[in-house]
C-alpha cells in the first residue's frame, strides 16, 4: 500500500477497539515469567552450553600476547575463541568499533575472547585464567580538551540556518549567550544484552534481545561474512532498550563464534559490569545556545552549536534539531561538530539528539525569559510558529504546541509561579515551579505484515515487530481487531522473528505508527480477499463483530476461510508527505520541586506533561511510556552520569550499584494529558509516536524549577547538591 495522499475515512476511525485504553495482552506472560526473554529459551535448541565473554583491559593499544592455554585445559571448557581462531569478520553496518577485538583494541571492554564450557561458572572460571598483556597507547578521553580538532563529518548534515545569524545577534535589543554541558549517559536497561545461537550445518539461528531484526539480520550475516538468508533471528520478548539493543552487539556474535568453535549451542550474557563499556551509550556534550529577541520578546536571532565525542567512524549526537524547528525567528544557525575520542561508542539512546538537545535548549528559553521579563510560558507562546522557520513555505502537518502550553498552566497551577526565584519556602524548603517545551520529529518508514484468517474466525498477525516493553503487541492486536472486526480475543499477535515480513522495528519513536500501518495495510488485503471469496463487493463490504456485512448480507467471517486458511501481506510505504509536511510531535512538561535549604537535597514533587501526537493509539500504554520517560528525564536532570576516567579511559561506574538511575522514592505522582488529535499526513493510522516524546524537556523543566526555588541556575548536568551548596541562603 502507498501512502501518498492525505488518509480520509476509513475503518481505524470507528475507534471501537483502537484508542481504548486496553490492557497488555502478553501482560499475564510477563507477570507470571511465562514470557521466554533470550537468555531463558531453554525449550528452543537442546545440550546448550555457556559463553563468558572477556573484555579488554585497556583502553586503546594492542593485545601483546594473549595466552589462553590454562583456559583451554579448565574443567569443563569446551572452546575459547579469540581473534586468532575467529576467522576473517567485517565490520556490520550500524557498528562503529568491531565486536571483537585483537590484537588492537580501540575501546575499554571491547570483547577479546569469548570462554565457552558446560556450565557458566567453569566459563567464568576459566576465563580468569586467559593471560593478556598489552601495549597501551595514548588516547583522548575528554571532549573539553579536543573540542578545538572536532571537525564536520562529511556523511551528515552537521549545519544549517537562514538570514544572516550573526548580525542580527550583534543588533539584537536583549542578547543572551550561554555554555551549557550534558554527560554520558548509559542505557542501562533491566534485561543484559544477552543471545543464544547454534548452527544447523551452514544456517545460524539466534534467539537473541533485539529491536531491530532486520538490521541484526543484515549486520550479523555481513559480519560472518555469510548469505543473510542463513542467519534468522528471533526476538520476541525484550526487557528494555532505549536505543542500546537497536544494532548487533557482542553477546550475539560472540555467542555464534562460540557455537560454531564448540559446535554445540552456546547461550551469553554480557555481564552487568561489562555492558556498560561494551556497548553504547549517550554520548556528553557541550552546547552553546544564542538568542536575541527585542524588547517585547520576539526572536530575532537563534544560534545554537553542538560539540559531542564519538570514536573515529562514528557519528553526531544531533543536539539541535529541535532548534531548527521549534521556535520563529528570522535569522537561524545551528552547527554540529565532532571530536574523535577513545570511549566506548556513542550512540542512540532514548531520543537520541533532542533529549540532551532540549536540556539546553529549554533552559537557555528560561533564562530569555527571564531577561526580558516575561513569563516563560507566553515568551514559548509568542514565538510560535505554524511553519518550518527554516523553510516557511512548508507547514506543519498538525502542531498543537500552544494548546499544550496552555493546558498544562491551567491544569499545574502555573499562574501560583513565584515570578522572584527563591521566594518561597516551606519550612526549611525552598520550593519552585519549572516549564519545558516538549519536541520530537515524527518520522515515517515503510513496514510490512502478515495477516492470517483461519476457519475459527481467528486473525493472526505476522511482523517482525519487536516489543521493547511498549505495547506492540497490543497496539497491533487492537488493529487487526479494529480492521477485521472481530474481539481483540480473536487476534494472535506473532512477533519478532526474522522469517515474518520485515517492519520498521522499534526505535525513533516510529515503531507504533508505521508497524500498525503496516498491519493496516495488510488487513486492507485481506479484507479484499475476504470479501470476494464470499461474493461481496470489497467497496461496500463492511466488517463488524465477526461478521461481513453488505445491503441485505450478513455473512460469519469465518465462513471465508472453511474450505482453507486465507493469507494476506502487504507493507506500508510512503510518499512525499513527510516532505511537502513538516511532522513533529508537540508537548509540554510542568515541574514542581522543593530543595533543602541547608543540604541542597532535591526533591520532585509534581510532574505534569501534556502531549499532542496524533492518534493515541492505547492511552494506557502510552501514558505509562511517558510516564516512564519522564522518570528518565528526572535522572538525567538530577543523578545519570557516567563517570570517565581521565587517565585510563573508561566509564568508571559501569554497573547499576554506582550508576545511578531513579527510583521509586524519587518519582512523585505524574499526570499525563493527550490532546485530541489525529494526523491524516502521517499515516492512515493518523498516528504519529509518543515513547521519546515524554523525555524530550522533561530535564529543562526540572532544573527551571530548580531555579525558581533556589535563584541560581546550574548549566551544568547533573544538577547534584554539591552544586547548589554554596548558592543557598545562609543557614540562620
Amino acid at each position: 500500500m502507498k501512502f501518498d495522499t492525505p488518509a480520509t475515512t476509513n475503518p481505524i476511525d470507528q475507534g471501537k477497539v483502537v484508542g481504548k485504553a486496553t490492557d497488555r495482552i502478553e501482560g499475564p506472560l510477563k507477570t507470571t515469567g511465562a514470557a521466554p526473554y533470550a537468555y531463558e529459551r531453554h525449550d528452543v535448541v537442546p545440550n546448550q552450553a555457556y559463553g563468558y565473554v572477556v573484555g579488554a583491559g585497556i583502553a586503546k593499544g594492542r593485545i601483546a600476547l594473549l595466552d589462553d592455554s590454562a583456559a583451554r585445559k579448565a574443567p569443563g571448557v569446551l572452546a575459547v575463541v579469540t581473534a586468532k581462531n575467529a576467522g576473517t569478520l567485517g565490520l556490520g553496518r550500524f557498528n562503529t568499533a568491531r565486536l571483537l577485538g585483537g590484537p588492537e583494541i580501540q575501546h575499554y571492554h571491547q570483547a577479546i575472547a569469548v570462554v565457552v564450557a558446560e556450565t557458566f561458572e567453569q566459563a567464568r572460571a576459566a576465563a580468569q585464567l586467559i593471560r593478556v598483556d598489552y601495549q597501551r597507547t595514548k588516547g583522548a578521553y575528554d571532549l573539553e580538551k579536543a573540542k578545538p580538532d572536532a571537525i564536520a563529518p562529511k556523511n551528515e548534515k552537521p549545519d544549517s540556518g537562514a538570514g544572516d545569524f550573526e548580525t542580527a545577534f550583534r543588533n539584537a535589543p536583549v542578547q543572551f549567550d550561554a555554555t551549557y554541558t550534558t554527560p554520558d549517559e548509559s542505557h542501562a536497561m533491566m534485561e543484559p544484552h544477552a543471545s543464544i545461537a547454534a548452527w544447523n550445518g551452514d544456517k545460524l539461528t539466534v534467539w537473541t534481545s533485539n529491536q531491530m531484526i532486520d538490521w541484526g539480520v543484515g549486520d550479523l550475516a555481513k559480519t560472518l561474512g555469510i548469505p543473510k538468508e542463513n542467519v534468522r533471528l528471533i526476538s520476541p520478548y525484550i526487557g528494555g532498550g532505549f536505543g542500546g539493543k537497536l544494532f548487533l552487539r557482542a553477546d550475539a556474535l560472540m555467542a555464534a563464534l562460540g557455537a560454531r568453535v564448540a559446535k554445540r549451542p552456546v547461550k551469553v550474557a554480557l555481564q552487568r559490569p561489562l555492558m556498560i563499556n561494551n556497548t553504547t551509550h549517550r554520548p556528553a556534550t557541550i552546547q552553546r545556545v544564542r538568542l536575541g529577541a527585542t524588547k517585547d520578546g520576539k526572536l530575532t536571532a537563534i544560534g545554537h552549536e553542538s560539540w559531542n565525542g564519538d570514536l573515529p567512524g562514528g557519528g553526531l549526537e544531533v543536539a539541535t534539531q529541535q532548534t531548527r524547528l521549534l521556535y520563529a525567528g528570522e535569522n537561524r544557525m545551528t552547527r554540529m561538530r565532532l571530536a574523535t575520542l577513545d570511549l566506548p561508542e556513542g550512540n542512540a539512546m532514548r531520543a537520541p539528539g533532542e533529549a540532551p538537545g532540549m536540556m539546553v535548549l529549554e533552559v537557555a528559553m528560561d533564562e530569555m525569559a527571564e531577561k526580558l521579563g516575561m513569563d516563560p510560558v507566553e515568551f514559548r507562546i509568542l514565538n510560535d510558529t505554524q511553519v518550518d522557520p527554516e523553510n516557511p513555505s512548508r507547514p506543519f502537518s498538525k502542531r498543537q504546541f500552544v494548546q499544550c502550553l496552555r493546558t498544562g498552566a491551567e491544569r499545574f497551577g502555573w499562574s501560583k509561579r513565584a515570578t522572584k526565584p527563591g521566594s518561597v519556602r516551606e519550612g526549611r524548603w525552598l520550593v519552585g515551579m519549572g516549564v519545558a517545551s516538549a519536541f520530537r520529529n515524527n518520522l515515517v518508514t515503510k513496514s510490512a505484515a502478515r495477516v492470517r484468517l483461519d476457519g475459527r474466525g481467528i486473525v493472526t498477525v505476522e511482523t517482525d515487530m519487536t516489543d521493547i516493553g511498549t505495547g506492540s503487541y497490543t497496539i497491533i492486536a487492537q488493529t487487526a481487531a479494529e480492521m477485521m472486526g472481530v474481539p481483540l480475543d480473536n487476534v494472535v499477535v506473532k512477533l519478532g522473528d526474522s522469517t515474518f515480513p520485515v517492519s520498521c522495528g522499534s526505535g525513533g519513536q516510529w515503531g507504533g505508527n508505521n508497524s500498525t500501518s503496516g498491519v493496516f495495510a495488510a488487513c486492507s488485503k485481506l479484507r479484499e480477499d475476504v470479501a470476494r471469496k464470499l461474493g461481496i463487493d470489497p467497496a461496500t463490504a463492511t466488517f463488524v463483530d465477526g461478521r461481513v456485512e453488505s445491503g441485505d448480507r450478513r455473512l460469519a467471517l469465518a465462513d471465508a476461510a472453511k474450505d482453507g486458511e486465507l493469507v494476506a501481506e502487504d507493507r506500508i510505504e510512503y510518499g512525499d508527505l513527510d516532505k511537502r509536511y513538516q511532522q513533529s510531535t508537540f508537548g509540554a512538561h510542568f515541574c514542581e520541586v522543593a530543595v533543602h535549604a541547608d543540604t541542597g537535597e532535591i526533591r520532585v514533587r509534581r510532574m505534569l506533561a501534556v502531549c499532542a501526537a496524533g492518534r493515541i493509539l492505547n492511552p494506557k500504554a502510552a501514558r505509562s511510556q511517558v510516564i516512564g520517560a519522564m522518570t528518565m528525564g528526572v535522572g538525567a536532570a538530577l543523578m545519570e552520569e557516567l563517570a570517565i576516567d581521565q587517565r585510563l579511559g573508561f566509564f568508571v561506574n559501569h554497573d547499576l550499584a554506582s550508576y545511578e538511575v531513579p527510583v521509586h522514592a524519587d518519582i512523585p505522582h505524574q499526570d499525563v494529558i493527550f490532546l485530541d488529535e489525529t494526523d491524516p499526513m502521517s499515516s492512515p493510522m493518523k498516528a504519529k509516536g509518543v515513547g521519546e516524546l515524554g523525555i524530550c524537556g522533561v530535564g529543562a523543566a526540572v532544573a527551571n524549577a530548580i531555579h525558581n526555588a533556589t535563584g541560581f541556575r546550574v548549566r551544568k548536568y547533573p544538577i547534584t547538591l554539591d552544586k547548589l551548596l554554596d548558592h543557598l541562603p545562609e543557614i540562620a
